[in-house]
């Protein structure tokens, strides 16, 4: 036992992500830290669980006092098997979600493994998912660690409001380029998609998913704005997707016979 904060690290890239390494960088800085991550590649899994085969989990190393786990199910599934069997309901501090390779600004919110496991882990612990905007394997997390401390420093000292997580945005710039952090809302944009037509070494007809970010939305309190200048975008996210603003427009419905 140790009286530092406990801080459950998942992520939605898998156990040889370079981000992985980049957020255990982060999170030794204030505490102890195990890592419970899925065996493979889960991205764009948003908050699917796995209800229909049995889970897995098993340590894989451990190192530097961290303890590294890996396991067959989501991201969604890393939480709840860290929760429940690797820490078997020890307090948690604080949940880490990340490195994520990749954006999760705008719309693709509602598609992200890392994001679906923050709001995951928001019922019941502070949590913040990360992201930096370079998909590549070997991509250089200088700058997000960097700014990644600050900002669970700041967390772990002034906390977060009950089921609310933070999706954090890196921009894919050098370290001396970023211009500071802004506290943003969400970009109304949304992916134009297509399914390209390929051929297999069969002669068979398969479809790759593919398409870009439609940005509608060009005010200066969004994410999308704060990244294509450079700021860290820093964003509350909560799982209560009502619509309270319509509810009273929708008061008619009551009267429907």
């Amino acid at each position: 036992m140790t009286n530092k904060p406990l801080i459950l690290i998942v992520n939605d890239d898998g156990y040889e992500a370079t981000g992985l390494e980049a957020m255990v960088e982060i999170a030794k800085t204030f505490g102890e830290v195990v890592v419970v991550v899925p065996d493979r590649t889960r991205s764009a899994m948003s908050h699917a669980i796995t209800m229909n085969e049995p889970l897995h989990v098993r340590q894989y190393k451990e190192e530097d006092g961290v303890s590294y786990w890996r396991t067959n199910g989501t991201p969604v599934d890393c939480v709840k098997v860290g929760e429940r069997v690797v820490l078997r309901d020890r307090h948690i501090d604080l949940v880490l979600s990340g490195i994520n390779h990749g954006s999760n600004s705008s719309v693709s919110v509602l598609y992200s493994g890392t994001i679906g496991a923050a709001i995951e882990a928001s019922f019941s612990h502070p949590a913040v998912g990360l992201s930096l905007l370079d998909y590549s394997p070997n991509a250089d997390f200088t700058a997000a660690v960097h700014y990644g401390k600050i900002i669970v420093g700041e967390v772990l000292k002034h906390g977060l409001p009950a089921h609310t997580c933070l999706n954090v945005n890196f921009p894919n710039v050098p370290l001396e380029e970023i211009k500071g952090i802004r506290v943003t809302r969400q970009t109304d944009g949304y992916w134009y998609q297509d399914l390209e037509e390929r051929i297999d070494p069969h002669g068979r007809k398969y479809y790759w998913l593919t398409g870009h970010l439609v940005n509608t939305d060009p005010h200066e309190d969004t994410c999308e704005w704060a990244l294509s200048h450079n700021y860290i975008s820093v964003q509350p996210v909560q799982y209560d997707m009502t619509a309270h603003q319509y509810i009273n427009d929708l008061k008619y419905l009551e009267n429907v016979q």
